[in-house]
């Protein structure tokens, strides 16, 4: 990371199904307000300061990073995101309830990450 003068916020987008539908967004408004806040901070401090390190991001590997947040609610959210075309992606998001991420979540990741490859960004 360098101390750039200028620092660029990095566009986050969200990923869209071939339906139409943006998974992430949708689980997010479903979320209380407070919450929706702390994780919409936290992807922005991600935009603003990518790469970020921990304890914000964690990288899992593969090209895929999770964005961790500790909410109000004594509960915390995960948002895994890649990296596509200069642009963060969320590809899923999830409340954690164990202590290792689950596999379906990350496999719901991954699975949405290989779909990228044949698509292009909307702006």
């Amino acid at each position: 990371m360098t101390d750039d003068p200028h620092p660029q916020k990095i566009a986050l987008i969200f990923y869209r199904t071939a339906a139409g539908s943006e998974p992430v967004r949708e689980w997010l408004k479903g979320l209380d307000q407070e919450e929706r806040h702390a994780i919409g901070k936290d992807l922005l401090r991600a935009q603003w300061r990518w790469p970020v390190g921990m304890p914000l991001c964690r990288p899992l590997g593969g090209g895929l990073w999770e964005i961790r947040t500790d909410l109000p609610t004594r509960q915390t959210a995960r948002v895994l995101l890649c990296l596509y075309q200069e642009h963060l992606v969320a590809l899923h998001g999830f409340i954690k309830k164990t202590r290792a991420t689950p596999d379906k979540d990350l496999a719901t990741a991954r699975e949405r990450q290989k779909e990228l490859a044949g698509k292009k960004v909307e702006r």
